[in-house]
């Protein structure tokens, strides 16, 4: 029985057998070649990536230790110019508080010449005299005002320089700040490994973030702030000595003008005291010779009266001769020296009344001077009181010495932030 025969298969030669078993050959070795070679580069790329990842890695931790030291570095100059401005803003605000001190010690001076110059206005009369006196007090309120606006205007512009050094540690303090900041992010980093908890992908880190500066605007910022610190600071120093320069040579002014004023005043003083002790002994003097004169006019009153007795009796005696009868109305020598006595007697009587009248018109002019010079004394001795009240005013302004040597502790001033160190604001 013969198979049932089913569809005819290719039939292959053996030469085409040999063929392909050759090319499946030659296809693994090419595979195998192509592979190792592949199995080869990705081993060297592997190892040279390794080499490269840890150099990088390590390339980028030494410049944020480089970083750090920089940054730490500017940190410390900040923190020494901050703490100098700080110093300096106590000293300079010392300063001011001291030329405010200058200025209300100021404010005793000008009452004390203003009281004067209004006491010395109640002089009266003869003795209201623009003197020396007057010229030098006028001269002294005119100094202290000059001196307080000049002390005004100082402590005008040592304010301003307060502001420009409180601006200026603003900025000091702010630049801290952020190296601060930054220093405690570039540590962060510093500390960061490929094992750290906290690592991950970020979108587009490889970014410029806006406001970013070089290296070189980084570094001018800094020394820029550090810089006007400094030429704040010297600006200050030198307002301080010239304030305490001025303070000085405006003291000195106001100590010489007050002792020209004084002696001034102790010399006028004695030239009252001098006119009133003369006015005294010419008033003693005068008295004096009024007494004298009344005594005189007494006396002259009495002659006249006596020369009037003795004119009543030669004019009786004259007209009873008249009387005698006949011949015996004779103008004898009796008769003649009668007459002689009358004119005489009417002559000497004349020059009493004469002399009486002008005694009597001196001693009405002496009382009247002496009345003058009684209101003139009254005068010079008001005159001379307020001089003595000048000068106990003034001796307000004498300085007392002092007996008690223990120097007065000066209490630590605090700038204007209300702060004697650095402190950085919190982050």
């Amino acid at each position: 029985m013969s198979a049932v025969g089913g569809k005819p298969s290719v039939r292959h030669s053996v030469s085409a057998w040999h063929d392909n078993n050759h090319q499946l050959f030659a296809t693994a070795q090419h595979e195998r070649k192509v592979s190792s070679a592949i199995r080869q580069e990705g081993r060297s790329l592997r190892s040279e990536t390794s080499s490269r990842t840890a150099w990088d890695e390590s390339d980028t931790s030494r410049r944020l230790s480089e970083r750090v030291w920089d940054v730490a570095r500017w940190k410390d100059v900040l923190e020494r110019c901050a703490q100098k401005v700080d110093e300096e803003m106590e000293a300079l605000t010392l300063s001011k508080e001291q030329t405010e001190m200058v200025l209300a010690a100021t404010a005793v001076p000008l009452e004390v010449s203003s009281e004067c110059l209004t006491l010395r206005e109640g002089r009266q009369g003869p003795e209201l005299v623009h003197d020396p006196v007057e010229e030098q007090l006028k001269k002294e309120v005119e100094l202290i005002e000059g001196v307080q606006r000049r002390l005004q205007q100082n402590i005008h512009q040592v304010f301003e320089q307060l502001c420009i050094l409180q601006e200026i540690r603003h900025q000091l303090t702010s630049d801290l700040q952020n190296k601060m900041d930054a220093l405690d992010i570039d540590m962060s980093c510093l500390s960061l490994n490929i094992k750290s908890p906290d690592i991950s992908l970020k979108t587009n880190p490889t970014r410029i973030p806006p406001g970013s500066s070089t290296p070189q605007e980084w570094v001018q910022f800094s020394h820029f702030n550090v810089a006007r610190a400094h030429e704040a600071m010297q600006a200050s120093q030198r307002m301080r000595e010239d304030t305490s320069l001025a303070a000085a040579q405006m003291n000195n002014e106001l100590e010489t003008q007050r002792r020209a004023t004084e002696f001034a005043l102790r010399k006028r003083t004695h030239q009252q005291e001098q006119a009133r002790d003369q006015l005294l002994w010419q008033i003693k003097n005068t008295e004096e010779e009024m007494t004298y004169m009344e005594t005189d006019i007494r006396g002259l009153d009495a002659d006249l009266q006596a020369k009037a007795a003795s004119l009543k009796l030669a004019h009786t005696r004259l007209e009873s001769r008249t009387r005698r009868p006949g011949v015996d109305l004779c103008r004898d020598q009796v008769q003649h020296g009668l007459v002689a006595e009358v004119q005489q007697l009417e002559t000497t009587i004349q020059t009493l009344k004469q002399k009486l009248s002008e005694a009597q018109l001196s001693l009405q002019k002496m009382k009247l001077h002496h009345s003058r010079m009684l209101q003139d004394l009254s005068r010079k001795q008001e005159a001379l009181s307020l001089e003595q009240r000048s000068s106990n005013t003034r001796a307000r302004l004498r300085p007392t010495p002092s007996t008690d040597k223990t120097p007065v502790p000066l209490v630590p001033l605090a700038n204007s932030s209300g702060r004697s160190n650095l402190q950085p604001m919190a982050q």
